[in-house]
């Protein structure tokens, strides 16, 4: 497959993206190496060869779930620059109509 200017000039539409002429050369380049790249994978021979689903044999591998308190409500709002005496005080970020 050719990467021509146009393909390139698609693509940045499809992306809602927009390039300067030099970019755009430099990204039908860099499209034309990915194109050639997989072109050559496709050479390669993948008869009797499994997809590989998992990168592991492990299935369902999970860590006990266990609560615990690593500081207290005091220390976490030691360094607080303003707070309530159990709250972090935050500016207000969402205006009601």
């Amino acid at each position: 497959m050719i990467i021509d200017m146009a393909t390139v000039e698609r693509v940045a539409s499809l992306a809602k993206l927009s390039f300067a002429d030099d970019e755009k050369l430099k990204i039908q380049e860099d499209l034309s190496k990915i194109v050639s790249f997989f072109d050559k994978l496709n050479e390669v021979d993948t008869d009797g060869v499994e997809p590989l689903i998992f990168m592991t044999d492990e299935v369902n591998a999970f860590r006990e779930d266990v609560a615990f308190t690593e500081i207290t409500k005091a220390q976490a709002l030691k360094n607080a620059p303003q707070k309530n005496s159990d709250y972090f005080k935050v500016p207000k970020v969402i205006e009601r109509e």
